[in-house]
């Protein structure tokens, strides 16, 4: 086949693995070369993701038997990836990282945030921030992409027109985020335990959440100083991510500014859609519909009487929270058609 790649994962045995390797394997312009895993080497990729048997053939093998590739995608913990990410550049000549280790550009941030030191520190401005819809011309020569947090993600797509076009007050942002359970990865723990999680609305973070300072960072372009307050709940939902953004409009600002604001930003976006109908049960942006797609909706609603703005975004996480946004920087980064391989338009009913 003309125009097709070779790529790797490293990582490719956890939940974001697994969904961007499933992504990978229809692409039209990839051929998947290789996939890590250190618990599962040697065997079919479809021991860890079952939703892949008979899909693929590929076994699971070390990082230490990878081989040179065009384009490598990293899919390991936080705080792995900048320990190997030097070796990791000799593999390949692009790179996009999934994980959180090269999102932040100041080390005294990362590592206020992340409560140790970057020990590649002059890598972090290499990486650029992996949202295309900010910054498509800089991904687009990129070599290194570091994709954003799933909830740092959507509150950023959710609030950019509005601080961008200057709607709101970007000292009184409050992020009121629901997490589903595949944002804590596959490894159980106390909290993931089958009877202490179902049914829950368990807030878990109230305040101080780490992906408040990369919101911060990519809209201070836009509203120097912007500070946000974020409050992380979990619910029972296995993939998808809501938020719920509170702020104080601008003096004056109406509803046909906001909505000219969204299309001015996104009307040419192809994965991002307004959601504000008078009618119906999805009326609002609703996360289990994009199960599977790299969709971002968003929707509205204003209130004179409150002096009250609140923005509504939803994505799933594994989505275009994680491997999808990966797949469209890829996509942008090779000058293909940007919805490659991300057509999915989800399912209804799920």
């Amino acid at each position: 086949m003309d125009n097709v790649i070779s790529v790797s994962i490293v990582g490719g045995s956890g939940y974001a693995g697994g969904e961007l390797l499933r992504i990978l394997l229809f692409h039209p312009h990839v051929r998947v070369a290789q996939v890590t895993s250190r618990a599962f080497v040697g065997q079919e990729v479809g021991r860890a993701h079952p939703n892949l048997r008979k899909v693929s053939r590929l076994t699971f093998c070390r990082i230490d038997e990878l081989l040179a590739c065009d384009l490598l995608f990293v899919a390991l913990p936080n705080k792995v990836s900048m320990g190997v990410m030097e070796k990791l550049r000799a593999t390949a000549g692009r790179i996009i990282d999934l994980g959180a280790d090269f999102r932040l550009k100041d080390t005294a941030q990362f590592r206020a945030w992340y409560r140790t030191d970057h020990p590649a520190p002059h890598l972090l401005s290499e990486f650029v921030y992996g949202i295309v819809e900010l910054h498509r011309d800089a991904i687009r020569t990129a070599r290194y992409v570091a994709c954003g947090g799933c909830e740092a993600s959507v509150s950023i797509l959710t609030l950019y027109p509005l601080v961008k076009y200057h709607l709101i007050d970007p000292a009184s942002i409050i992020i009121d985020a629901k997490m589903s359970s595949s944002q804590g990865g596959n490894t159980p723990t106390a909290a993931s335990h089958h009877p202490e999680r179902h049914g829950v609305v368990r807030i878990y973070k109230p305040v101080d959440h780490r992906h408040s300072v990369e919101i911060e960072q990519e809209l201070s372009p836009y509203a120097p100083g912007i500070r946000v307050a974020v409050t992380a709940t979990t619910i029972e939902m296995v993939r998808g991510l809501s938020v719920t953004i509170h702020a104080r409009p601008a003096a004056g600002t109406t509803e046909k500014d906001v909505w000219k604001a969204y299309r001015a930003a996104y009307a040419e976006e192809p994965f991002i859609r307004i959601i504000k109908e008078t009618e119906g049960s999805f009326r609002y942006p609703e996360p289990k519909i994009l199960v599977g797609t790299n969709y971002c909706d968003i929707g509205f609603s204003l209130s004179t009487r409150e002096n009250r703005l609140v923005a509504i975004g939803a994505i799933d996480n594994l989505g275009k929270g994680t491997s999808g946004q990966a797949v469209q920087a890829m996509n942008v980064m090779m000058g293909w058609k940007e919805t490659a391989g991300l057509e999915f338009p989800g399912l209804h009913p799920i």
